[in-house]
């Protein structure tokens, strides 16, 4: 992984809802998989948004 993307990555998942987090440890896998997206969504929009996820 880049070194410059791994500060955005990190802070993105820093300031994930606890919803995620909760989801994300599910052992349902539809649950499991809602909170991957929305943590790969989050991911993403954070390195097409210049500034927003640095630390």
């Amino acid at each position: 992984m880049s070194d410059s993307l791994q500060p955005a990555i990190a802070a993105v998942i820093a300031r994930a809802p606890e919803w995620v987090r909760q989801e994300l440890a599910s052992k349902d896998p539809a649950t499991r998989a809602r909170a991957e997206e929305a943590l790969t969504a989050m991911i993403a929009s954070a390195l097409h948004e210049p500034g927003e996820a640095k630390s």
